[in-house]
């Protein structure tokens, strides 16, 4: 009683929770006994006590809904029965993101696709007896696509180990790399289907210094020298001394905005990767609904295979690990810092109007 009186004249914080004792299940069941105990003695003759009784449990129940305390409910309900971003962006809207993502860039889309305009030729594979055109994105799942379109070309003969997936970037991939398709007397590559997956920028610089910086074992941790790069500058350390440092995720961002991200594909924006003033894609997947519109993509290869699948085995990408680490590891930088991280991908960003890391839904595309 002492709570929910001082509750009601304000004079708590939104911290503050029911004092210990009673669930709030056993509380509305000891109001209900309570109503039902007073109507019963306070009943007028010729009062009907079953239409009463059930008009005054619907106002109950509503009052104990209504005055439920929010700090019972730190964060939004963001169920899947809930949630209008769950269901996965049209690509005509995507496109249209795109559009608009080239007006920020003073750039426009002239077809034909012109695939020896592309900066990162490299990143981009032709699958011939497929017909088909993937650009990966480095940290958006490119190695599990890579995998998969080399099983449905004939390429690999079976699955890879998830521990294996990092052979598909030696030569068993080489030669479906666009470099080799752009040579003089090679076949073109013009009207294929094209693809490509793309991820939200806020998880996607996480993954990146998870997967290649951080002293976290995972599946890459191959770019060593850049991580004793960035610790030699933004500490002044060196000597063998720096072959057991690691930089931590401060100082990553750090070193991001000083450089203006880096020419290592691995953490640069995603829009220089993907060439969008040369090459407009067929399907534009956001990672985050890799599962659902991965259906979509496989029927226009015609092929039956699927992906690997995740490292993470939560479906829902707003509880995934890399979305909470984001949440987690962002809320602890600086304000400035995170201005200046989003002016550096802001593209990327409104590519698919992608959620910032305190939105409850993130980090999904608001559609």
């Amino acid at each position: 009683k002492q709570w929910y009186q001082r509750r009601v004249r304000g004079e708590m914080g939104s911290e503050e929770h029911f004092p210990k004792g009673p669930s709030n299940k056993t509380f509305l069941i000891l109001v209900l006994v309570t109503a039902c105990v007073l109507i019963i003695i306070n009943l007028p003759s010729g009062s009907q006590p079953l239409a009463t009784f059930s008009s005054m449990v619907q106002l109950t129940v509503q009052i104990g809904i209504t005055e439920a305390p929010s700090s019972l409910n730190p964060t939004p309900d963001t169920s899947p029965n809930t949630s209008l971003y769950l269901n996965p962006p049209s690509q005509s809207w995507i496109q249209s993101q795109v559009s608009e993502t080239l007006s920020m860039l003073g750039q426009h889309y002239d077809p034909p696709n012109n695939w020896k305009q592309c900066r990162h030729p490299m990143q981009s594979y032709y699958f011939p007896k497929i017909r088909t055109v993937f650009t990966g994105v480095p940290k958006s799942g490119c190695s599990n696509w890579i995998e998969a379109l080399l099983r449905a070309e004939g390429t690999l003969k079976y699955p890879l180990k998830s521990t294996e997936v990092y052979k598909v970037h030696q030569s068993i991939s080489a030669p479906h790399r666009m470099v080799n398709f752009l040579k003089p007397g090679a076949r073109k590559v013009r009207d294929n289907f094209s693809f490509t997956v793309v991820r939200n920028p806020w998880t996607r610089m996480v993954s990146g210094y998870r997967d290649k910086l951080s002293d976290e074992k995972t599946q890459g941790n191959d770019k060593r020298w850049l991580g004793m790069e960035i610790v030699q500058e933004m500490r002044g350390v060196s000597g063998p001394q720096l072959y057991e440092l690691y930089p931590t995720f401060l100082e990553y961002l750090q070193y991001l905005i000083k450089h203006k991200t880096t020419d290592n594909v691995h953490f640069m924006p995603q829009h220089n990767i993907l060439c969008l003033a040369s090459a407009r894609y067929d399907y534009i997947v956001p990672l985050e609904y890799s599962s659902v519109l991965g259906r979509e993509v496989w029927g226009h290869v015609n092929s039956s295979v699927s992906l690997l699948g995740s490292y993470d085995n939560v479906s829902d990408p707003r509880k995934q690990t890399s979305a909470q680490r984001a949440r987690e590891w962002f809320s602890t930088i600086d304000k400035q810092i995170i201005d200046k991280l989003y002016e550096l991908y802001k593209e990327d960003f409104v590519m698919l109007n992608y959620s910032n890391f305190t939105d409850p839904n993130f980090p999904l595309p608001l559609h």
